[in-house]
């Protein structure tokens, strides 16, 4: 069983969450940016911030994954990175 672990409730299992994509910077009033951002994702090797939610709480978070080895290194709220 691969455990998650959610900054809110702690570690759980992974078929409790929802993958939300990739965490990109787009600034709403550049539209061209906006459509790059939404239908352009890069699929880089290495580590990548995600976006994901704990389904059962509804809490969303970011999530540090290394997308060779599927190694979840750090979880967190958006508006609490740590140091």
């Amino acid at each position: 069983m691969k455990l998650l672990t959610c900054p809110v409730n702690g570690p759980r299992n992974i078929i409790e969450f929802q993958y939300l994509g990739p965490v990109r910077a787009a600034n709403p009033e550049l539209p061209d940016q906006l459509t790059e951002a939404l239908f352009y994702v890069e699929n880089p090797l290495g580590m990548l911030t995600e976006w994901w939610r704990h389904t059962p709480s509804n809490t969303i978070f970011i999530a540090e994954r290394h997308t060779v080895t599927d190694q979840i290194v750090a979880t967190y709220l958006p508006n609490r990175k740590p140091a």
